[in-house]
């Protein structure tokens, strides 16, 4: 067992931060996701850092082993799939590492990849995100864990829905990337629960696509 573990186990937490003294690696590059995230971990106790592609992630494992990886699957530097089965095959292995996506068709991948679980996007309810999680647990920690939130829904602001927005336009100029930035767009337009967005993602022709960011841009309130 080595220290992180330690002081989790010895964490006080409370019945409002079942996570308290545990730290969750999120690897993620929407950044409306990652805000959602991070108001989870910060109402239940977790302490969160964020990794926005694969090489990055990798520079914060080599510095640092936290109790919880969440690996988006659909990444700018290849897929999260492959993060997940290096981070599965590693010894001693991390505690809990979950896959995430907007796509809930994906998660026979992540499983099979070595995944503890699936996180579906949106991050919205607090007491699924905590459930998800102290599921997951090994025996030593699960033991200690007090019940999850009930009843809290967690809301991102807009200043982050508005990075990815304009990520995305930008992203749509370099057609050699185009598969990702379509991805990105699908599991975003689940999150914000936009038919329209998820439809263009899918199918609509990348100048139909960006002008539909631009008019999502514009609508957003101001800062």
């Amino acid at each position: 067992m080595d220290t992180l573990e330690r002081h989790s186990l010895t964490a006080p937490r409370s019945s409002n931060k079942p996570l308290f003294g545990l730290t969750v690696l999120l690897v993620e590059d929407s950044r409306f996701s990652s805000e959602a995230a991070r108001l989870m971990c910060l109402k239940s106790g977790a302490r969160l850092r964020r990794a926005d592609c694969m090489k990055s992630a990798l520079r914060h494992l080599k510095l640092y082993r936290p109790t919880i990886v969440i690996v988006d699957v659909g990444l700018p530097d290849g897929s999260g799939l492959d993060l997940i089965r290096n981070l599965h095959s590693n010894v001693p292995r991390i505690p809990v590492i979950l896959g995430t996506s907007g796509d809930d068709t994906l998660f026979s991948a992540t499983i099979q990849a070595g995944a503890n679980g699936f996180l579906a996007k949106p991050y919205c309810d607090l007491a699924q995100f905590q459930t998800k999680i102290l599921g997951h647990l090994p025996a030593p920690l699960k033991t200690l864990s007090p019940l999850p939130a009930v009843g809290t829904d967690i809301t991102p602001d807009t200043a982050a829905l508005r990075d990815d927005f304009q990520h995305a336009i930008e992203a749509l100029e370099d057609i050699s990337n185009a598969r990702y930035t379509r991805d990105f767009l699908f599991s975003l337009a689940h999150c914000i629960n936009d038919k329209t967005l998820a439809h263009l993602a899918l199918d609509g022709e990348i100048e139909e696509l960006r002008r539909y960011l631009l008019t999502l841009l514009k609508d957003l309130p101001a800062l």
